[in-house]
């Protein structure tokens, strides 16, 4: 961690400057500035950037008025020369820029063309001097995005502040910066650009995510009304004996988890306690605590296994570990950590599902059951490392203590999962390992809101006087319903806006398709429907469609079905669910 304050960093931007002055001297020169500037974003915007509010001019995220900077004598980077140059390095590396609409908007703005850049202001004296005079006798410090880009390049440098070292050799070639869609520009166009001019290599990739808003209005500590306190609402979550580190998991969680990193999300206290109680508390803390308890009172050791040859029937078990080893490293890969989780609670689940099946309390009661007890605990034991490991880079607490308490020590405690993990021999199991996550009961949501809550973030609307209330017509019969679910119960499912990509129909099945539907996931998932008799295959191409998108996969017709897609209808389709605007493959459906 590195400040911009910080020595090293102060001499690393000089050695920045320097570089570009050696490389190519003709991209830095003495001219004079004026436009519209926004101290919030610490940027300068043209009018058609902006809002109109009257005689005022405001800034587009803050909502506040920007200033005019007259004429200011600045040093320039000549950023028009480097409009080719980037076009070039994002076509030839086309993983760049992510996602891919971010990409694209970046590829348009370099097509229109670039301005040179003021990356010196002489009205203030706080920053970074820049490192050579100018001849009007004028002090300049550095502007800020010179200065606060080089802070990811700074922190792997050697104390002296030259450009270069060990650690840069070793990092630099694998750094991907995860900035906010707001800077995007910043950091995909002028970044870039200095370390072309300075003949410094660039980092490997560059991804935006979307911002959290409350109503629709991005989440502001300047706003009060979406201001929420990430902080006090992580020690708000510790409501367990492992306190405030179990919280900040928690929080993590719900964040990568809701909704696609790259994408907008709306927060609501409603969706955390529904994830938390739901996915935390109920699925993985309920399989921690179940099995390890069992392991604790049982004198069987996971490590007395029964040779595997005589265990085929829990080799599908094995398998699921396995493929979510695998599927939730290519979603870390791809930058996607809410499909990762996605991948791991399948292995959450089918863990769950395992102790439901074996019942190890029924085995534990017949002594002749004894290897097969030691089998059933060797793999939920190896199952609960596996998840450890795998949560581990967004549920750090979590991932640690899930090792060690099925005795993983040493290296181990840090090496990536592998499906020879299941396999190994067991350490010691904890004899005493804490809840993780207990569920949040009404008494302990409302506690939680009465702490964090800022005016009416919880209702959802803006305070108001209460209005006169006046008789309301009576309301019509409402339709029989099914028996009532809970909140938990429904925030299991995973519904998510597709695009059917591909339809075709199921041979000799007359009410079947088969689809191909983009969730924003890595490929395709493979769905039958029985809608055939409402849709042509030809009118579901193209078309949004709302996909429950985490049910187990079967087979229907031999083809394996990865999904649902709602439609109305009771005895025959009417007709698909859908939305009323435009979204986002894998967007949130609640």
């Amino acid at each position: 961690f590195i400040r911009t304050t910080d020595p090293k960093h102060k001499k690393v931007v000089a050695d920045l400057w320097r570089h570009i002055r050696k490389h190519n001297p003709d991209d830095l020169y003495l001219a004079s500035y004026q436009g519209w500037y926004c101290v919030g974003c610490e940027a300068f915007y043209t009018e058609s950037q902006l809002v109109k509010d009257g005689s005022d001019w405001l800034c587009a995220v803050h909502k506040k008025p920007v200033e005019w900077i007259d004429k200011e004598r600045s040093w320039f980077f000549r950023l028009s020369k480097y409009a080719e140059p980037l076009l070039r390095h994002i076509e030839q590396n086309p993983d760049f820029i992510r996602p891919d609409a971010y990409r694209n908007e970046i590829v348009s703005f370099l097509k229109s063309g670039l301005k040179d850049l003021s990356v010196s202001r002489t009205s203030f004296a706080w920053g970074i001097p820049v490192p050579e005079e100018d001849k009007e006798g004028l002090h300049h410090v550095i502007y800020v995005w010179m200065d606060a880009l080089t802070n990811y390049l700074s922190d792997l440098c050697p104390p002296d502040g030259t450009i270069g070292g060990p650690d840069v050799e070793k990092y630099w070639p694998h750094a991907i910066h995860v900035i906010g869609k707001d800077i995007l520009r910043f950091h995909t166009v002028y970044w870039p650009a200095f370390l072309m001019a300075a003949n410094l290599p660039l980092p490997k990739g560059i991804f935006a995510h979307g911002w959290w808003t409350v109503r629709g209005e991005k989440i502001s500590k300047s706003m009060p009304a979406t201001r929420i306190d990430p902080v006090k609402l992580a020690d708000a979550l510790a409501v367990g004996p492992l306190g405030r580190p179990i919280g900040i998991d928690a929080m993590r969680y719900y964040l990568l988890r809701e909704v696609p990193l790259g994408l907008d999300g709306d927060f609501t206290f409603e969706s955390l306690f529904g994830r938390f109680n739901a996915e935390l508390a109920n699925d993985l803390g309920n399989l921690v605590n179940r099995s390890l308890t069992l392991m604790a009172k049982s004198s069987l050791h996971p490590a007395h296994a029964m040779p595997l040859a005589e265990v085929d029937k829990h080799a599908s078990f094995v398998k699921v570990a396995a493929d979510a080893i695998d599927n939730a490293t290519a979603e870390y890969t791809a930058m996607a950590p809410s499909r990762a989780l996605e991948a791991i609670w399948k292995l959450v689940r089918e863990a769950n599902r395992y102790v439901d099946s074996n019942q190890p309390w029924a085995l534990a009661k017949d002594p002749s059951k004894s290897a097969e007890l030691a089998h059933v605990f060797h793999n939920l034991a190896s199952a609960i490392g596996v998840i450890g490991g795998l949560v581990s880079p967004i549920l750090p607490t979590t991932g640690r203590l899930l090792r060690e308490w099925v005795g993983i020590t040493g290296a181990d405690l840090d090496a990536w999962p592998k499906a020879s993990d299941m396999l190994r021999v067991v350490g010691n199991v904890s004899k005493d390992p804490k809840p993780l996550f207990p569920r949040l009961d009404d008494a302990a949501q409302n506690k939680i809101l009465q702490q964090i809550v800022p005016g009416d973030v919880a209702t959802g609307a803006p305070a108001a006087a209460p209005a006169e209330k006046k008789a309301a017509p009576a309301p019509a019969a409402p339709a029989a319903a099914s028996s009532t679910i809970t909140y938990d119960d429904f925030a299991k499912l995973e519904l998510r806006v597709g695009k059917v990509i591909e339809a075709v129909a199921v041979p000799k099945k007359d009410k079947l398709l088969h689809l191909q539907v983009d969730l924003g996931e890595a490929k395709p998932r493979s769905i039958v429907a029985g809608i055939a008799t409402a849709y042509k295959p030809e009118q579901l191409v193209g078309k949004q469609v709302i996909v429950v998108a985490n049910l187990a996969p079967r087979k229907l017709a031999g083809l394996v079905s990865e999904g649902m897609i709602l439609a109305a209808g009771d005895e025959e389709i009417l007709g698909l669910s859908a939305i009323d605007r435009d979204a986002p493959p894998g967007t949130r459906v609640r």
